[in-house]
């Protein structure tokens, strides 16, 4: 499959595996991929520590709404968030100019709205299975319930769709707004690879017509 500059942004809910989906599907097309890797380059990009960055990102001022017309505006009289988001940013955009890559969460789809050849995606699943998945497989401390762990998914959740409307004009998981949305809890993580390969192959195939 001819592969030349093709970026796959990943968007998903909290627990339904659209990181590691992102991290095999990568793997699969032998590109790049994008995750944690981003807090390391935006912490060299702007001076602050990992640990911030991971406690900043996707947590969104609640001010005005935010521009991308401020891409070009980096102020350190910033809220801390903004300039986190920018500096992102402007890492996002020269990762896709490098070539093909999978982006997993940062607003990347819309960040990359004036990209030529950005593939969006959505990968979410019912509560029971992120439930079943956040015990299994995430670090969660927190967890004392199944009613504790339903809240945490659900306030994780909140935080990046208020993020995500926040820096953008569009709407966290409206359909609308991806290529392709895909439940996860039924095809589960091998199988929305699967189909992802399939898309993406279709996605190349187009392009060449």
């Amino acid at each position: 499959m001819k592969f030349d500059d093709t970026i796959i942004t990943i968007s998903r809910e909290y627990g339904s595996g659209g990181r590691i989906i992102g991290q095999k599907l990568a793997e699969r097309l032998g590109i790049p991929f994008y995750d944690h890797e981003l807090i390391t380059l935006a912490a060299k990009e702007t001076g602050m520590s990992e640990e911030f960055l991971k406690n900043t990102e996707e947590r969104a001022n609640h001010s005005l709404r935010f521009s991308l017309s401020y891409l070009g505006n980096l102020s350190y009289t910033m809220p801390l968030n903004d300039q986190v988001f920018i500096a992102q940013s402007k890492i996002i955009h020269d990762i896709a100019d490098k070539g093909p890559c999978v982006i997993v969460g940062r607003c990347a789809d819309y960040v990359l709205k004036d990209h030529k050849h950005c593939l969006n995606v959505f990968v979410h699943a019912n509560l029971d299975y992120r439930m079943y998945r956040a015990i299994k497989h995430y670090d969660f401390p927190e967890q004392k319930t199944v009613e504790k762990t339903k809240e945490m998914i659900l306030k994780i959740d909140k935080q990046r769709e208020t993020y995500y409307n926040y820096y953008t004009d569009h709407v966290w998981g409206k359909a609308s707004n991806y290529h392709i949305c895909l439940d996860s809890s039924q095809l589960h993580i091998d199988g929305t690879v699967d189909v992802l390969m399939k898309f993406v192959e279709e996605f190349e195939n187009k392009r060449e017509d």
